[in-house]
């Protein structure tokens, strides 16, 4: 298997110590879930790790809910919800949505409020180390202690601010040193939910979130971790600063995988904006074979729009597929060899999770199977065919 790595720019094969791959995905902040834009991040890698473990890896899968944030905060006063009500509810509906989408269960779902210890000990190391302060009752990472911060991201420095001002930075805040440095413990507001911690009542910033859990359940250094390509600046960039600073190891992470934005309406589809295809919407009309080959009839590197007037199209070939593996095979006389478009897929799939080339495979193994002369027989086709398919976590049924 071979992906594009985000901090090397480069396509490398992914590393698989004793055989066992670590994935860590950032995951949702509960609120108006599950969208398209989710749907084509979060099932590249329920993908990948089919793939991966069809190779002969052990695959440890974790993924992460972002239940306590300022968008939570804010989207529950909107709707009069209390935060934790809010999370609940919304993650019920993503984890539905995704079981909906024929989505493997994750091997760990981890909630971040379940892990307010493992993130204080990494801020108290940090703050040990000189690496971070405490300034009335927050404690902020100082990114000018860290020369290689924007290795991942490879933004110049005077891009950094702008970026992290539109992603939830806060440059005027009147506690920090500078106004790059991001908050990894929030103190108390009155109003919002708070823990104790050795520097007052509060809660966690989000990028310290996701250093402790993925730590915690797949070690220091991580496989592969991945998200949305909107999360490279700051989320992951200030991950890699404080995980590494804090463990003393380098790399934090082998393969940084990232998935591209999806629009709608000629915007980035996003909760913010308000422009969202839903998963259970579209499930109403659709199945998830359907859903699944539109969203990787893209590259998952390549951003795009979604067209409502494409899934018909999509219907209809998810309806072929089926069609080919459950058509009726009396024939004993020649074998229908789809070898060489089984092989092409394949080598897709593990060439940078090139989808659109192993559709197109999938395509033209149906299309042999359903052209095939009576007196083929082509069992060993329609295996190869569920085989593929289920690789892309399609479930080929009428």
């Amino acid at each position: 298997m071979r992906l594009f790595n985000t901090q090397t720019q480069a396509i490398e094969p992914v590393v698989a110590p004793d055989g066992h791959v670590g994935i860590y995905v950032c995951g949702v902040t509960p609120y108006d879930t599950t969208h398209m834009g989710h749907a084509f991040t979060f099932l590249t890698y329920d993908i990948l790790t089919r793939i991966l473990r069809d190779l002969g890896h052990r695959v440890t899968y974790v993924q992460n809910v972002t239940d306590i944030d300022d968008d939570i905060l804010r989207k529950s006063r909107e709707l009069g919800l209390e935060w934790d009500e809010l999370a609940r509810r919304e993650t019920a509906k993503y984890r539905a949505d995704m079981r909906n989408l024929n989505a493997l269960e994750f091997d760990h779902y981890v909630a971040a409020t379940d892990h307010i210890a493992e993130m204080q000990d990494l801020i108290a190391s940090l703050i040990e180390k000189d690496l971070a302060y405490v300034s009335n009752g927050s404690v902020y990472f100082s990114v000018e202690r860290d020369p290689g911060f924007g290795k991942l991201s490879h933004l110049a420095p005077d891009e950094w601010l702008p970026i992290a001002n539109e992603r939830g930075n806060v440059p005027d805040d009147p506690n920090k040193r500078a106004p790059i440095d991001f908050i990894m413990w929030q103190a108390a507001s009155p109003g919002e939910p708070t823990w104790d911690s050795p520097w007052g009542p509060g809660r966690p910033g989000w990028h310290i979130e996701c250093s402790a859990m993925s730590m915690k359940y797949l070690g220091q250094t991580i496989d592969i971790h991945g998200g949305g390509g909107d999360l490279v600046f700051p989320h992951h960039e200030c991950e890699i600063a404080q995980s590494e600073h804090a463990t003393g190891i380098t790399p934090f992470v082998r393969t940084w995988m990232h998935v591209a934005m999806v629009e709608y309406q000629g915007e980035k589809m996003s909760k913010s904006l308000g422009n969202l295809v839903l998963a259970s919407t579209l499930l109403e009309t659709y199945s998830a074979d359907a859903i699944r080959l539109y969203l990787f009839s893209h590259h998952y590197r390549a951003p795009w729009e979604f067209l409502d007037d494409e899934m018909e199209t999509w219907a209809s070939i998810a309806g072929d597929l089926a069609e080919a593996v459950e058509f009726p095979a009396y024939g004993v006389d020649d074998v229908l060899d789809v070898s060489r478009q089984g092989e092409r897929c394949l080598d897709a799939l593990q060439d940078d999770f090139d989808t659109p080339t192993a559709i197109e495979e999938l395509r033209e193994i149906a299309r042999l199977i359903l052209e095939a002369p009576e007196e083929d027989d082509i069992r060993e086709a329609q295996a190869t065919l569920r085989h593929l398919g289920s690789l892309m976590g399609l479930t080929l049924s009428t």
